[in-house]
């Protein structure tokens, strides 16, 4: 048997044994050595998305406990990254790099039991044979920390939102909300020689959002934030606005903010949230609106890159660690921040 956080309901986990998962001959089975705690698990545990049972987690750092028979390419005691989804590679919609959308990206997923969504939060999690065979396993060098190489996954996930919106060298891009996808999004866009400035609602993240290489930060309720904005961006507004607060207030701070011409990159899933919107406005001003769900199979190399050899500095922004325990606790925090409430690690006791 192991512990695991067991969703059972809308704001309901419970911690419990329960089997440790049990191997098919093509299947790995990763201790879990530390787990990122997204904003995406935090939404899957505090709306009615899902049912019950399940174990959520997705940022997956660990080292492999057993493999089966026809394992040969990895070997217990290796550390890894555990990739949780991977497209079939084959579908329409992979063959036009639209992996998340893909039927095998979102069927199959690794598990600690019940209903497959993620397994992170338990001590052990099993990788099905398609991912283990097609680069769901990352193995980390071994001057890197499990807690750095924990943020593959999100990486990965911000780098296809930056890839998406086709940031180039010069271009001002606006985010909105620097919380860990916020500030994940100011380190690639600064790495890809973009300009961000960003705005948030809690001045102390606005402080870290300048440590990530912000040119210049706004309050996210400052009353006249569209007017510093323009003028920052030669009163023509940004370019790109990237959205990962969820909330409707933020969506018509991008709205307000991005050039004619400019394109909006919804990076954040809004819960029960339905925004009226004149789409004239979109016509008239020509703005793309887009959604970027999930990771990109193809920059995976890239975002295991960017971690494993420093090429942006993630370490300085983890700011809680949490036993698996207290995930509650760390939920909590996550919705309530303090000043300096940056990315949560979670770690079995």
């Amino acid at each position: 048997m192991m512990k695991a956080q067991v969703f059972r309901g809308v704001n309901q986990l419970s911690y419990e044994d329960v089997p440790v998962p049990v191997l098919e001959p093509d299947e790995v089975l990763v201790q879990v050595d530390v787990v990122g705690l997204s904003r995406s698990d935090i939404q899957k545990i505090c709306h009615p998305f899902y049912e019950p049972p399940r174990i959520f987690g997705e940022e997956i750092a660990g080292t492999i406990a057993a493999i089966g028979d026809e394992v040969k390419e990895w070997w217990t005691g290796q550390r890894v990254v555990v990739i949780p989804r991977i497209p079939c590679l084959r579908c329409a919609y992979c063959l036009k790099d639209k992996f998340s959308l893909c039927h095998t990206h979102d069927a199959i997923t690794t598990t600690a039991g019940f209903i497959p969504s993620g397994g992170g939060f338990a001590e052990y999690v099993k990788v099905p044979g398609h991912i283990v065979r097609n680069g769901g396993l990352i193995a980390i060098p071994g001057h890197v920390s499990a807690e750095r190489a924990s943020f593959v996954y999100a990486v990965n996930c911000c780098l296809k939102a930056i890839n998406k919106a086709r940031i180039s060298p010069g271009q001002i891009v606006l985010i909105i909300g620097v919380g860990g996808i916020g500030l994940l999004l100011i380190l690639l866009a600064k790495y890809f020689g973009a300009r961000p400035i960003a705005t948030d609602l809690c001045p102390s993240r606005l402080d870290k959002a300048l440590e990530a290489g912000a040119e210049a930060v706004f309050l996210g309720n400052d009353d006249d934030l569209h007017t510093k904005v323009n003028s920052f961006s030669g009163r023509l507004g940004v370019e790109t606005s990237l959205l990962s607060a969820p909330t409707e207030m933020a969506f018509f701070q991008a709205l307000d903010c991005t050039r004619k011409g400019g394109q909006i990159i919804l990076c954040s899933e809004f819960p029960n949230l339905g925004i009226p919107i004149n789409p004239n406005i979109l016509y008239r001003r020509e703005i793309d609106l887009m959604g970027s769900h999930g990771a990109n199979y193809k920059l995976q190399p890239m975002a295991a890159d960017l971690v494993f050899n420093g090429r942006i500095n993630i370490d300085p922004f983890i700011s809680d660690r949490f036993s698996l325990k207290d995930l509650p606790k760390a939920i909590k925090l996550a919705q309530n921040p303090d000043a300096d409430t940056c990315k949560i690690l979670i770690s079995p006791d």
